[in-house]
């Protein structure tokens, strides 16, 4: 029996680039040294390089023949390879909708999605090595164009792609908002961590750029990748970054990747009072699980009282910051989270929102194979709220 049978607000999709995705827009002056391309490596497999220097993040996840792992199909090709069947194949050839918004909504429509928040492709998995702020600026802004051209910030009311954003130049980042909003952006999406110059993003120093996007109601997401400010913390531990996924340890996916980068970009938003100054701005946490949520929520209001009587760089809270958690952000769960487990420490379920992760390999084969995995115990209503209302809300408030 099907768990869930409504309509599905999917906040957790991909896109697959074409080849121009990088070259259409950016100035020769930038090419040799950040240009993102593929490199054939031999052995049927190819890699990313943004100028010479070698993505590691992405190693063994793309092939020369242009074949891409299968949707949904992580687990199960963990399980064969966990059982020595090294030979079972589970890629594929990319289809249209992975390329192109017409197909794409086809493929909604054969899925039951009314409408997505469409994230970013390979590039997610290169952000980080964009270190030098002229160039990244250059290169990020090339890359919004083709996003622009070739999906749209918003297609019918139903794609709403994510341009990159970042705040490494103030005035450059200002500008780049501006044109996001003027080109229909509805959500973008930012680097974990703080902004430049040591200073945390949500620092009074950028309201000229966060006033932008609260004018537009423009949301604001942060999909897993590398955090690259994490880099010297882990290296104390031994541990590198930007390394290939297949040689992680444990204590990486602990704390080098995931929930940390986010507990403390998400706490440190509520922490400078900045849901004050800017209310009609949201965030969404992009595949990084919802498990840490209960746990930070009630270190937040025990360190907020703590914390009281002491120094608070944008004023106190009004509200405990469990409350303003709940109201202005959102986070797309894992299929295996215990979202009853959630909703029981939470109390609520009105931050929870889906995200099949499609076309990855990592998330669900279709969307409403979410609701079977992660909402059993749930109601119907929490259930819709999940699969539905609180990704629209999220959109559209």
């Amino acid at each position: 029996m099907v768990r869930y049978n409504g309509p599905i607000f999917d906040c957790d999709t991909h896109l697959y680039e074409t080849d121009d995705a990088w070259t259409r827009h950016l100035p020769e002056r930038y090419r040799r040294d950040w240009l993102v391309h593929w490199r054939d490596e031999g052995e049927g497999k190819k890699n990313l390089y943004i100028g010479d220097k070698r993505s590691a993040i992405s190693d063994g996840y793309n092939f020369s023949d242009g074949s891409v792992p299968a949707p949904g199909k992580l687990h199960e090709w963990l399980k064969a390879t966990a059982q020595g069947k090294e030979n079972i194949d589970f890629r594929v050839q990319p289809t249209a909708d992975m390329h192109e918004p017409a197909a794409r909504l086809r493929k909604m429509d054969e899925f039951g999605v009314e409408a997505c928040i469409l994230f970013i492709g390979h590039m997610v998995s290169v952000i980080s090595y964009f270190d030098q702020a002229d160039a990244s600026h250059a290169a990020f802004h090339a890359y919004n164009q083709w996003l622009d051209e070739h999906w749209g910030f918003n297609y019918q009311d139903r794609i709403f792609a994510t341009p990159l954003l970042h705040l490494a130049d103030l005035d450059r980042a200002v500008k780049e908002a501006e044109w996001a909003v003027k080109r229909g952006a509805r959500v973008v999406v930012m680097p974990t961590g703080p902004a430049a110059h040591g200073k945390p993003a949500a620092h009074p120093d950028y309201d000229r750029f966060w006033a932008v996007l609260n004018e537009a109601g423009v949301k604001v997401s942060y999909h897993v990748s590398e955090a690259i400010y994490m880099r010297d913390h882990m290296a104390v531990w031994g541990e590198g970054m930007q390394q290939p996924r297949a040689r992680a340890t444990a204590f990486f996916w602990m704390h080098g990747y995931g929930e940390r980068p986010v507990i403390e970009t998400m706490s440190s938003f509520i922490f400078h009072n900045f849901f004050e100054r800017f209310p009609r701005i949201k965030l969404l946490s992009a595949e990084n699980g919802c498990e840490w949520v209960p746990n930070m929520l009630v270190k937040m209001d025990k360190c907020r009282g703590m914390a009281r009587n002491s120094y608070w760089p944008c004023g106190q809270l009004r509200q405990r910051p469990s409350e303003i958690f709940k109201q202005h952000c959102k986070v797309v769960a894992y299929p295996e989270d215990d979202l009853k487990n959630m909703y029981e420490q939470t109390g609520s379920t009105d931050w929870i929102v889906m995200g099949s992760d499609y076309p990855h390999s990592e998330g669900v084969a279709e969307p409403r194979v979410f609701a079977d995995e992660a909402c059993g115990g749930l109601s119907d209503e929490d259930t819709r709220r999940i699969m539905y209302d609180n990704g629209r809300d999220f959109i559209f408030s």
